[in-house]
């Protein structure tokens, strides 16, 4: 049986040997390669011959390589059960360590089990992890916006304290994207300055620079930021 399997790739040199060489020391032939990419990413597609082995061997833990991670990342992406892919989050989340890996991380089988996924995601945001705190307020943000959306959740983002950057800036983006879905709702989180003043101002400039946020709400939000 021949299987596609996909890992995204740094764009620069020596990306796609790391890949090519750890298939290769695992005994996986690769048949095909084809490649899309941009100035800084791109998407790595192989078709190989043993596809199982192919996951099996890259989903050893710590990983040497960032493509390597990647590639874990998309692979726990395609597990169809929910509990088994709590499993291998678990496992995969605090060898997290940049945000390229932590913010591709869909997996897309939460979405039936919403009700459950957000104590996990409470969870990770209590976790000593920088990424693994990043991840839930990904999570959050990806899910939880439109139909599934309580106002205890951007309260829950408002109440992580951190000195670290990817963590904040993730709050910061979450609170830009729920201004241009629930504006009305998340408006006093600005207005009443809820939020730290790095993440308050990052917010108002990430929400400023969304097409999705009118002109009328934009220059409202510029009259909002906090003078250092």
């Amino acid at each position: 049986m021949i299987r596609q399997v996909s890992v995204f790739v740094e764009n620069k040199p020596g990306s796609l040997m790391d890949v090519t060489s750890r298939l290769t020391e695992a005994g996986v032939n690769i048949r095909a390669v084809a490649t899309f990419d941009t100035p800084e990413f791109g998407i790595l597609r192989m078709v190989v011959d043993k596809p199982d082995e192919a996951k099996e061997y890259l989903q050893i833990l710590p990983h040497q390589y960032y493509e390597e991670n990647n590639l874990h990342g998309l692979l726990i992406e395609q597990i169809k059960d929910y509990d088994t892919c709590l499993e291998e989050l678990e496992r995969f989340l605090p060898y997290i360590d940049n945000w390229a890996t932590c913010d591709m991380l869909a997996v897309k089988v939460v979405k039936k089990h919403l009700d459950t996924f957000i104590d996990e995601i409470y969870r990770w945001m209590e976790s000593d992890y920088t990424y693994t705190i990043r991840f839930g307020v990904n999570m959050l943000m990806r899910y939880y916006l439109e139909d599934a959306f309580r106002m205890e959740y951007p309260e829950k983002v408002a109440q992580v304290r951190s000195e670290e950057y990817y963590v904040n800036m993730m709050r910061a983006w979450y609170f830009a994207t729920a201004l241009a879905k629930q504006y009305e709702k998340i408006l006093p989180f600005i207005e009443e300055q809820k939020l730290d003043i790095w993440t308050h101002n990052k917010t108002i400039q990430k929400a400023i620079e969304s097409y999705r946020i009118t002109p009328e709400q934009k220059e409202y939000l510029r009259g909002l930021k906090i003078k250092k």
